[in-house]
């Protein structure tokens, strides 16, 4: 069974390897894309606005190794999401000069699908994580929420009130205007954070779901290019029926 397998009870999914290996992957993402992206779209503008000269031709060249460097760093961390090698399909440079080299990197399909992963993606995909992982952390640090619900406090009309504000309350916990829940004694802690236990257990499948999902993005677009027609290449070149039949 895979460690990203959805097929566990809540407690074992707790406990496996999948769920904080999902958490890491996707926590990684949001430090590690930011570098990437602006690496990669600096470079990438860089080479853009100098290519109306020679001077700039081999700025772009640089770009397009340089993006291609960005898509390998993902490739690595998409490695142990995968559980087997996750290699680009680049095309060999034919030729000697920059011209070669310009026509060959950007007249390649994979420096595209690098470009779409790294720069075109980024803000989605940025999105999507750090609203799942904001939800999943908030509902783990309230199961703590008897621990220290009583250290929080704000002034009100010169009152001192002590307690963790689930809402809007301008005049204190118990006065009108106010929305949501006012944490202040020990059995409203408890009760929210068994609330949030519950919320924690189920949230952990969506970790799992979300970076099943940012993976299979990943691989789809800086994976080796499939040939569409494979199957049906395959198909063609396997015997017919009749081939035994037939003289030798």
């Amino acid at each position: 069974m895979s460690e990203l397998s959805l097929r566990r009870d809540p407690i074992r999914l707790l406990l496996s390897r999948g769920l904080w290996r999902s958490v890491w992957y996707l926590l990684g993402y949001l430090v590690v894309g930011w570098a990437l992206f602006a690496i990669a779209l600096s470079t990438a503008v860089a080479g853009a606005g100098l290519s109306i000269t020679f001077a700039g031709l081999p700025v772009l060249v640089a770009a397009a190794a340089t993006i291609r460097w960005c898509a390998d760093v993902e490739r690595a961390r998409l490695r142990p999401m995968v559980n087997g090698p996750v290699a680009g399909s680049y095309r060999q440079v034919v030729g000697s000069g920059v011209m070669a080299q310009l026509r060959t990197r950007w007249r390649d399909p994979a420096t595209w699908r690098d470009v779409a992963y790294v720069v075109g993606l980024f803000v989605p995909l940025l999105a999507l994580d750090t609203i799942v992982l904001a939800v999943w952390w908030a509902s783990l640090a309230a199961i703590t929420l008897p621990i220290w619900y009583w250290a929080p406090w704000k002034t009100i009309h010169g009152v001192r009130y002590h307690g963790y504000d689930l809402g809007y309350h301008p005049n204190g916990p118990h006065g009108p205007g106010g929305w949501g829940l006012y944490v202040d004694t020990l059995p409203k802690a408890l009760a929210v954070a068994g609330v949030c236990l519950i919320l924690f257990l189920i949230f952990n499948y969506v970790v799992v779901l979300t970076a099943r999902a940012h993976a299979a993005v990943a691989r789809g677009l800086l994976g080796a290019a499939e040939d569409p027609l494979r199957q049906a290449k395959e198909v063609l070149g396997r015997p017919g029926p009749l081939s035994s039949n037939l003289p030798a």
